[in-house]
């Protein structure tokens, strides 16, 4: 389990080819304390890690994965997020983030002013059905809130902070960027799903808000 909130940026040192492809990155804080068997956050999806040394961290990462999540486009020097799991004695900031992606979304406009950067990502409605202003997405393993949703993308705001400590400062339009539903709008939409009627109406209902077709 992680929170989304990124301990730093490590670089890719080299990525093989193959039906298991292996990621090797560069860092300096989260190979501290780590052993094989471990789980890292990299770019917003859960890996295992299956060998570290003291400035190195490398993971097998499966064909699906691959397809799924944006670590199939990585190459040699490419900047990744990286988050060590959730300790029993550790802060909870951030939201629950899985390291489960479930799409890929677009970066539409990378908006960055003196003391402000608002993010639009187009995503698909099977995204954009789970987001609600203020509530939470986790981009590329990053926790962030939710400003607005609209019929074909929605918009965060990213603070100088995260914008220097993370690599969504370095997004441009056109990037894909892996998407994590908020895990709680999930369980609530399973539940109405499994009412039934009741479910299938407030569903439809909150996709017309949205602009959808049914």
């Amino acid at each position: 389990m992680f929170t989304g909130i990124v301990e730093e940026i490590g670089v890719v040192d080299k990525i093989t080819s193959g039906k298991m492809a292996r990621l090797a990155v560069r860092a300096q804080i989260v190979p501290e304390g780590t052993k094989a068997g471990d789980s890292i956050n990299v770019n917003g999806v859960c890996l295992t890690v299956v060998a570290v040394d003291k400035k190195h961290i490398a993971f097998d990462v499966m064909p699906e994965t691959r397809t799924k999540a944006n670590l199939g486009a990585l190459k040699s020097g490419e900047p990744v997020n990286l988050e060590r799991a959730l300790g029993a004695a550790s802060r909870f900031g951030g939201h629950i983030v899985s390291g489960h992606v479930d799409a890929q979304g677009v970066v539409r406009k990378n908006k960055q002013q003196r003391d402000d950067c608002r993010l639009e990502i187009e995503a698909d409605k099977s995204v954009l059905a789970f987001l609600v202003p203020k509530g939470s997405i986790t981009i590329d393993g990053v926790s962030l809130t939710v400003i607005d949703v609209k019929k074909s993308y929605f918009d965060v705001g990213v603070i100088p902070y995260t914008l220097k400590n993370t690599t969504l400062g370095f997004k441009k339009p056109g990037a894909r960027v892996n998407l994590e539903i908020d895990m709680l709008a999930k369980y609530v939409f399973r539940y109405l799903e499994q009412q039934g009627k009741t479910g299938t109406v407030m569903t439809a209902d909150y996709l017309k808000s949205l602009g959808f077709d049914e």
